[in-house]
């Protein structure tokens, strides 16, 4: 472990949040309850950000915007004495009393760090994709809005393994569901065919010209000339765990870039933790919520044992 700069020195604050998304605003929220001093940094790309309307978080029967589920955490974290400030961590490094923090040309000292730095999904390339999730077009999460595709014509577009599972899930609810499949091996196509027979799914192997929102819908043109039309597309073509802090770091991540947690949401270095969509599991705000008060929970009882000396704000 390096040695303060400073004999003396004293941490800014007892956590700094990266991430102003549901899971690092919630955290924000029970730590200021906690009566601990923390900063969330916010690079301005939650996920949830790109939400039309969600019906399905609780406590919202009519449903909520994204954005305005993010300003009401903003609103509520900071009323509480939460810090937030607009930037990217750049820099992540120990420090004697914690860790040192790059971001927007300044250096912070925390004694805990929580990654709430979510994922990046891989859009399809098509013009205005922003625009299309916003009308609902383009959609990323059948668990999220599954239950308003109500007899749509869906289509789910990726390599055959994974989008035959999401177009089986679907099934639930509507009858007009295609797997849009130009990549894939023979083997993954054979899989898909079975499934597709079972659930009654329409396949399209051919390769894909181009996508294009049209009048509402997604209108997808193949490379022999066909046109087909969907009222609704999901994407299934990965996404990118934003990770590179924490392996930069040093902490242990899966295969896919995710880090790996505890079951109090620290990750193998100690007094960093992460929370949300950069961890494994069902990516949904009610789970990164959930995360959120394990983690800052976590985080409180840990400045409570005091192992690294108190913060110029701790309280």
């Amino acid at each position: 472990m390096n040695l303060p700069d400073h004999p003396g020195q004293r941490a800014d604050v007892d956590c700094l949040i990266v991430g102003g998304g549901p899971a690092g605003l919630t955290a924000a929220l029970y730590l200021a309850r906690f009566r601990r001093s923390c900063r969330v940094v916010d690079a301005g790309c939650s996920r949830a950000a790109l939400i039309p309307r969600s019906h399905n978080y609780p406590g919202f029967p009519p449903g909520i915007s994204g954005r305005e589920l993010l300003a009401r955490l903003r609103e509520q974290a900071q009323g509480y004495g939460a810090q937030l400030q607009d930037g990217r961590v750049d820099s992540l490094e120990r420090h004697a009393l914690g860790f040192r923090v790059g971001f927007a040309g300044q250096s912070c000292i925390a004694r805990r760090v929580i990654l709430a730095t979510g994922i990046e999904d891989t859009l399809p390339e098509m013009p205005d994709a922003q625009a299309a999730i916003a009308r609902g077009a383009l959609r990323l999460c059948a668990i999220c809005d599954g239950y308003e595709v109500d007899g749509h014509d869906v289509a789910v577009y990726g390599d055959a393994e994974c989008a035959i599972g999401h177009a089986a899930f679907l099934r639930t609810f509507s009858d007009r569901v295609t797997v849009i499949a130009p990549g894939g091996d023979r083997a993954a196509r054979d899989a898909a065919l079975a499934l597709a027979n079972h659930h009654d799914i329409h396949l399209l192997f051919e390769g894909i010209e181009r996508l294009q929102p049209r009048d509402g819908g997604i209108e997808v043109t193949t490379l022999a000339g066909q046109v087909h039309r969907f009222d609704i597309l999901y994407p299934c073509l990965g996404a990118r765990f934003r990770s590179d802090l924490a392996l930069g770091i040093g902490v242990a991540c899966d295969d896919s870039g995710a880090v790996l947690v505890d079951a109090h949401q620290q990750t193998s270095v100690p007094g960093l933790y992460a929370l949300g969509d950069v961890v494994p599991g069902l990516k949904q705000m009610s789970v990164a919520v959930g995360h959120a008060a394990q983690g800052a929970t976590a985080v409180h009882n840990s400045l409570e044992a005091n192992p690294w000396g108190g913060s110029a704000a701790s309280r």
